[in-house]
């Protein structure tokens, strides 16, 4: 069996060569052939370019052959007329009619140049068309641009002359100034004139410029010459004197201390705030007095309470309560400022989630900017640098916010709190000084009614109309019910002189409501 199967597995092998061969063979066979055909077709390409090159030489022969023979019957046609019999009629004819066919065809072709000579394809019209319109876009855009850089330079202009304007007002007044100043005086020597010495002296002096520094020292001596005095004269009963202070005779000096008349004036204010009845506030002062101090001594207190808060204008509450007192500004502008600082303080405290009385100088600046949304930046920073914040400080410094609203015992509150009234007086002052562009007057020229409402609601348009009719109100002198409604004949003979306005106007809290709408484009 064994050679039986390697005979069998050698014939395999040989079968498997054989096969290999006559493949290899094929294959050899089908390459020639391969380059046989591409022989061939490369033959029959050119035999093709043969064929269609004689294919058009042979039309054009024919061609030519047939306008050889037509040119030739042409020629005999001519030659032997009488061939055709009436030919040359014929042919004069067809020759006539020829030319006024060749007229008349003369005559559109000037015609068809005359009427689109000029006229362009419509793919070079189509791109000449997109071509304009890309420069119109950008000449539109350089116009605009032109128009724009116009205005700026106009702006400019307009804020070169201001400042040339301010600069030659500012070198006017500091010629005057030069002109006319004096020396500085030297407040040191005030250190031995006043009672307690240079120390008390350079605390009072502290922070304070020269104005201020005349009131300390005033203030100083009124207080002596105000210790020195037993009794005060009555002013009698006028009609220009006070109610509270309407009396004949002499009344005592109670002579009390500074903390002690604080004292008094922040029981008065507790007391006003919670009375139901608002009577006037002269009548309320004495009224608080009676039942205070008695009948009898109320006379003398008022006549001590009016010298002492008459005298001493540096101190807050005394200064304050001198002005609503003397009608000079309305007890509205106290009470708002109290709640302003209570809100403040209400705010700082939701801050403070320890509740351990700090909070840290972005939580400072975060309340002020939600409380005061109108504010300036430089404003808020004016606030910030009030309750303590330097340029080395940063973010995360805590801060504790109750020192900002304590006061000490003559009633004198903290640098931030001071700070915040005197940016309500200067803001008031800006919105009074805008009502007055507005309107574009002189002081002394009358003003209707109707000519401040629209003022005001121009430069304050988020003004309600409840709080504009107080403003109203109050620069007219007028009771809630004569108060015409906008558009009655009878509003402009409502008018006052335009300074006595702006007088009343700063009496009360007139503050702005919103932001001013922008003046639109010219």
């Amino acid at each position: 069996m064994r050679a039986e199967e390697r005979y069998e597995i050698t014939m395999l092998k040989k079968e498997k060569m054989n096969l290999l061969k006559l493949i290899d063979k094929k294959n050899e066979e089908k390459i020639s052939l391969q380059s046989e055909v591409s022989k061939l077709r490369k033959n029959l390409a050119e035999e093709y370019l043969r064929y269609l090159t004689e294919r058009d030489a042979r039309k054009i022969l024919i061609a030519d052959l047939n306008e050889l023979r037509y040119q030739r019957e042409d020629m005999s046609l001519a030659q032997s007329p009488g061939i055709w019999g009436e030919d040359p009629v014929k042919l004069t004819l067809a020759l006539k009619m020829t030319r006024q066919d060749l007229t008349r065809t003369q005559m559109e072709l000037n015609t068809m140049k005359a009427n689109f000579g000029d006229v362009v394809p419509r793919r070079d019209f189509e791109m000449q068309e997109k071509t304009n319109k890309d420069l119109q876009e950008q000449l539109d855009s350089l116009r605009d641009d032109y128009e724009e850089v116009c205005k700026e330079h106009e702006i400019l202009l307009q804020l070169h002359m201001t400042t040339l304007k301010e600069r030659d007002q500012f070198h006017s007044e500091l010629q005057e100034i030069q002109r006319t100043s004096t020396p500085r005086p030297d407040w040191s020597k005030c250190e031995d004139v006043v009672a307690g010495g240079p120390d008390r002296w350079q605390m009072l002096a502290e922070g304070k410029n020269s104005d201020q520094l005349v009131d300390v020292l005033l203030e100083e001596i009124g207080e002596g010459l105000l210790r020195e005095k037993d009794f005060f004269p009555g002013l009698g009963y006028g009609e220009a004197i006070p109610s509270f202070l309407r009396f004949d005779g002499i009344v005592e000096n109670k002579k009390p201390t500074k903390k002690d008349v604080v004292n008094l004036l922040k029981d008065a204010w507790k007391q006003r705030l919670v009375e139901e009845q608002k009577e006037k506030f002269p009548d309320f002062f004495f009224n608080f007095l009676e039942h205070r101090f008695g009948p009898g001594e109320a006379m003398a207190w008022a006549y001590t309470i009016f010298e002492n808060i008459k005298l001493f204008r540096s101190n807050e509450v005394m200064s304050q309560f001198y002005a609503v007192l003397m009608g000079k500004r309305s007890e509205n502008v106290y009470i708002k400022q109290k709640e302003t600082v209570a809100q403040l303080l209400k705010e700082m405290t939701n801050a403070d989630s320890q509740n351990e009385g700090l909070i840290t100088m972005e939580h400072l600046s975060t309340v002020l900017k939600s409380t005061f949304p109108f504010k300036k930046e430089e404003k808020i920073q004016e606030l910030m640098e009030a309750g303590g914040w330097h340029p080395n400080s940063s973010n995360a410094d805590l801060l504790n916010y109750r020192s900002l609203f304590t006061e000490d015992e003559e009633g004198q509150s903290t640098p931030f709190v001071q700070k915040l009234w005197e940016q309500y007086v200067d803001e008031k002052d800006e919105y009074l000084q805008e009502l007055k562009q507005e309107l574009g007057m002189e002081l002394h020229n009358e003003v209707t009614l109707p000519q401040i409402r629209e003022a005001l609601i121009s430069i304050d348009p988020s003004l309600e109309k409840q709080t504009l009719n107080s403003y109203l109100i109050q620069a007219f002198q007028l009771p809630m019910k004569e108060l015409p409604e906008e558009g009655e004949e009878k509003e402009e003979s409502i008018v006052v002189q335009l300074k006595i306005a702006l007088q009343r106007l700063q009496m009360i809290d007139i503050r702005r409501m919103g932001s001013r709408e922008p003046e639109p484009a010219s």
